[in-house]
């Protein structure tokens, strides 16, 4: 393997994930909000995915970078292509050198599944607001906030305000670093795709259009498959 700095491929912020659980969410009435905004892209198929491949692309300006990960979720196997090295580990026995491979994967994987993770995380709190702007499109939208604790996860105590209409399917967030009232980052959530019953969101850019954060080569294999 080589030196742990490749693996660095991307200067963005690193995005507040806690220990997930990572469980299946069978539908219950009544379902809190976070729970119908993961019902909304399709949380309950999880159970039966075998393998999730994707790679992960940035481009600010004319600089691009980019990783492909596949992981299994059963076992929590991943493994990390880069144009410099492949690193395979599991999440359960991590050592310094997949540390730093499972932060920059945990970031990724946040972005490609947020939704998700507001079912799965521990530790969080929410507050909702139904009648606010939303800060790309300037509709009259609802918004979910989910705030992490202080303690556990890559960066604690960071912030998140999704945005969302009847569909429950994100439009735009808010990445707010140690909950701070100055937005860390604002983009949107566009180009979904459905993936065995799983839609992703695979494009995300600022108002300005200086920084895109993409997903491409995506595969979510099943049991049916």
């Amino acid at each position: 393997m080589k030196k742990t700095a490749l693996l660095i491929l991307i200067s963005i912020v690193v995005f507040s994930c806690k220990t997930e659980k990572n469980e299946p969410l069978s539908e219950k009435e009544p379902l809190t909000l976070p729970e119908m905004i993961a019902f909304a892209h399709g949380v309950e198929h999880w159970e039966k995915v075998e393998e999730l491949k994707f790679t992960f692309n940035v481009d600010r300006g004319e600089n691009h970078s980019e990783r492909s990960w596949s992981w299994k979720p059963k076992t929590d196997d991943v493994t990390l292509y880069s144009s410099d090295d492949t690193i395979q580990y599991n999440r359960k026995n991590l050592d310094s050198l997949s540390l730093q491979a499972d932060r920059a994967f945990i970031n990724d994987k946040y972005w490609l599944l947020a939704p998700f993770n507001l079912v799965w995380d521990e530790g969080t709190t929410f507050s909702q607001k139904d009648s606010v702007k939303a800060p790309i499109s300037n509709k009259i939208i609802q918004q979910l906030t989910i705030t992490y604790g202080d303690e556990g996860g890559y960066t604690p105590g960071d912030a998140y305000d999704f945005f969302f209409e009847n569909d429950f399917q994100i439009k735009e967030w808010i990445f707010r670093k140690g909950n701070d009232s100055i937005p860390s980052l604002v983009t949107t959530w566009e180009n979904y795709k459905d993936f065995n019953g799983i839609k992703i969101a695979s494009m995300h850019q600022n108002p300005e259009g200086t920084f895109k954060l993409y997903f491409t080569n995506i595969e979510v294999k099943t049991t049916n498959d």
